[in-house]
């Protein structure tokens, strides 16, 4: 398929910029092959029944960039990519000319790294700091959100940029499609017989990175650290077993259950994902999928036209336009129905 083939047309006005002023006050749109229903997200339980397993990403945005100067002088910012270890970290990095191998960068006048070697586009920094990469970033980072949101991280984001549930810090990016659940729904669920279970896939920078390549196939996908309990496993066998449906909670639930499914079977364990799934993909654990609306052209719109049908989905989407949804990492959410 050609990258055209992905594309839509999408006006700036429906981009929102902020999170509705109520946690869950979203809309949700639920697409069942071509029959499509507009709901408010109030409504989710209504189309889940007892028995059913949500599946969530419990990842936690870490407050990832960090602004300062080269030791030689110049301004310089860094968005932490990936964590290593206690004092190192993978970065990108910006400044009107790259740092050298053993230069040093000091971030919010305080914070001394030196940026060791490069990696493709990231640098490696070693903060010399006594305190660890995450206790730096608690103290002077900043919430990274996504580059369609035009204005800086404000005080809420901190709170509403996150899951009610997350806990795993790592990722750069949160899983949007969680940012519609409170603690109060998720009490009902329970109540209503509905199981939950969770994934840890902290979300990389490079789900923002556009596709440069016309022909899909030739896309190389960036790579994100999952990991996957053996209680998750269990819970998505004892859902199956007793007619159940698993229902991924966002695409990186159903990257990180999809990449540990490769052999057939769903199997627990850790591991680096660089899954590209596109129309034709085979899903072997996910039957349903809440997400959010995605970039015209991005590798998250093929995932979910895999899904739901190609077709389909771009049905959807001129739907959501029509009706003036709300786009992306602070709109409103889709229930997608699995296409055999």
């Amino acid at each position: 398929m050609q990258l055209s083939d992905f594309d839509y047309h999408l006006p700036e006005a429906l981009i929102a910029q902020h999170p509705p002023a109520e946690r869950g006050a979203s809309r949700l749109l639920h697409v069942d092959g071509m029959t499509l229903s507009d709901l408010s997200f109030a409504d989710l339980p209504s189309r889940l029944q007892a028995g059913d397993l949500l599946v969530f990403n419990d990842t936690r945005v870490i407050r990832a960039r960090l602004f300062g100067e080269k030791a030689s002088g110049g301004k310089v910012e860094a968005l932490i990519e990936r964590v290593l270890d206690d004092h190192t970290a993978l970065a990108h990095v910006r400044a009107s000319k790259s740092p050298k191998p053993g230069s040093r960068l000091i971030f919010a006048g305080r914070w001394e790294a030196e940026m060791v070697e490069r990696h493709d586009a990231l640098f490696k920094l070693r903060f010399l700091a006594e305190e660890n990469v995450y206790d730096i970033l608690e103290a002077s980072g900043k919430l990274p959100l996504p580059p369609y949101i035009e204005r800086s991280a404000e005080h809420d984001d901190d709170e509403r940029y996150q899951t009610v549930y997350a806990r795993e810090q790592g990722a750069v990016a949160a899983p949007t499609a969680g940012l519609h659940f409170t603690d109060e729904m998720l009490a009902g669920l329970k109540a209503q017989g509905v199981e939950t279970a969770f994934v840890t896939l902290h979300v990389g920078a490079g789900t923002f990175q556009p596709v440069k390549v016309d022909n899909v196939a030739e896309h190389k996908m960036h790579s994100e650290i999952y990991d996957i309990p053996q209680a998750t496993v269990d819970a998505v066998a004892a859902a199956r077993a007793r007619g159940g449906r698993v229902v991924a909670i966002g695409t990186t639930s159903v990257r990180a259950l999809e990449s540990a499914a490769r052999s057939g079977e769903l199997t627990a364990g850790r591991g680096e994902t660089d899954i590209f799934i596109t129309p034709g993909y085979r899903f072997r654990v996910v039957d349903r999928l809440l997400t959010n609306f995605h970039l015209p052209k991005s590798t998250l719109l093929m995932l979910v036209s895999a899904f739901a049908g190609y077709d389909e989905i771009f049905q959807a989407y001129r739907h959501a336009v029509e009706k003036e949804y709300r786009f992306f990492s602070y709109g409103d959410a889709m229930l997608l129905e699995r296409k055999e």
